[in-house]
């Protein structure tokens, strides 16, 4: 009888060292499954790292090294990174690069609605015209934003998340370009600057109800800017009138570091 029961306790101490070393291997399985993202990359030129520089072989997208989607994979062992975003991007272009998007994926991140509600053209009217011209496109823009962008919004972040139902979805914003009054002494009047910022303003104001509606993550980016903005008189994270022309208004290194990787890190992890 007593060797039975030594053999007994012997066998029940087998299985629950198994168990054991079970509940680890899961443990061990998991913590890889959260290392090994797969992420993809969608968006515009705030996203592919337009005026950050080291665009490699990427052509006219210019997916910058110095972009926070790469930055943020550098940081994560393991990331599986699809870099996607282009230069120029509206929402119709956006719908295009989730193809890249499938069931496997588990982060997507994207900033797009600037070009839809013309961005180039709002900083060209007001660079070359007067303060009155400059507010009323600018109002046209805004009125673009709350009236016809929440729809194509929609339809993207939906679209994405019918792609990856599991994947966490982040929607950032764009920053404030201008201080007021700030330390410029030339370019444009700080009715002008005040007016182009309210237009970032009411952007985020969409693209945050809107990322909420989808159940989507927002990052609003223009805290992180604060203090660094065009006329600032601090280290700028954006370019002011610069060549190529296509770089102007757009985050430096510094910016896509400071100001939108680190704000999408805090969030991300």
């Amino acid at each position: 009888m007593a060797d039975a029961a030594r053999k007994n306790s012997f066998l029940r101490l087998c299985a629950a060292l198994g168990v054991a070393v079970l509940a680890t291997l899961g443990a061990a399985g998991t913590a890889n499954a959260v290392t090994a993202t797969s992420y993809v990359a969608l968006g515009d030129s705030y996203s592919s790292g337009v005026g950050a520089g080291s665009y490699g072989s990427s052509g006219s997208c210019k997916r910058s090294a110095n972009a926070y989607p790469q930055l943020w994979a550098n940081a994560h062992a393991g990331t599986q990174l699809t870099f996607v975003a282009c230069s120029g991007a509206r929402t119709n272009d956006v719908l295009n690069q989730a193809a890249s998007v499938n069931s496997s994926t588990t982060m997507v991140s994207v900033t797009v609605g600037g070009n839809d509600a013309g961005f180039t053209d709002v900083i060209t009217t007001c660079t070359l015209n007067g303060d009155q011209a400059c507010i009323d496109r600018v109002n046209t823009a805004k009125s673009y934003v709350n009236n016809t962008l929440p729809s194509l919004l929609d339809n993207v972040y939906r679209t994405i998340k019918s792609k990856a139902p599991s994947a966490k979805l982040y929607v950032l914003s764009y920053p404030r370009f201008y201080t007021v009054p700030g330390s410029c002494s030339l370019g444009l009047s700080d009715t002008k600057r005040t007016a182009i910022n309210s237009g970032s303003d009411t952007l985020a104001s969409v693209l945050s109800q809107r990322a909420s509606a989808a159940g989507a993550t927002f990052v609003d980016v223009r805290p992180a800017f604060t203090g660094h903005n065009i006329c600032s008189g601090g280290t700028s994270y954006l370019n002011s009138l610069t060549f190529p022309v296509d770089e102007s208004y757009h985050p430096t290194a510094a910016g896509q570091s400071g100001g939108y990787y680190a704000p999408f890190r805090s969030v991300t992890g």
